[in-house]
């Protein structure tokens, strides 16, 4: 599988998952099944919004500098803009959606951050494993 079904296929599953996911951490975490759930469709939707926005404000940017290529300090840049984009999103909503702190919301989202780098290598691991590599990585 290649191209856009590729990608449309990846990030549903992915999506699918983590939403029950982090809707079980939640509710592990001592907060209501309804609101946990809630936060967890939300959160997967402003992720998917702002990877849009991001890549493509990035990929922009990107294409204007004279040196191609990614680096491992472009990389960095990349993820570090990434997640602290979605931050700046995310622990607002979870405060005030889960009736708790900033500082708390913090605390959790750095815990959810933790778990997706995790779960989003297994899972890339696992999806290529049953549906191939894409073609970018084919020798």
């Amino acid at each position: 599988m290649q191209g856009l079904k590729r990608k449309v296929v990846y990030v549903t599953l992915f999506e699918l998952i983590a939403i029950g996911l982090t809707s079980s951490i939640l509710v592990f975490g001592g907060h209501d099944a309804g609101h946990a759930g809630t936060a967890a469709v939300a959160s997967s939707a402003l992720a998917v919004i702002w990877n849009f926005v991001f890549n493509s404000l990035f990929e922009a940017w990107e294409a204007r500098q004279s040196t191609r290529g990614r680096s491992w300090k472009r990389r960095a840049a990349h993820a570090i803009g990434f997640e602290g984009g979605l931050v700046l999103v995310l622990v607002p909503l979870f405060a005030w959606w889960l009736d708790i702190s900033l500082w708390e919301a913090l605390v959790l989202d750095i815990g959810l951050l933790t778990f997706f780098m995790v779960y989003t290598y297994i899972f890339s691991l696992a999806f290529d494993r049953v549906f191939g590599l894409p073609a970018s990585a084919q020798g």
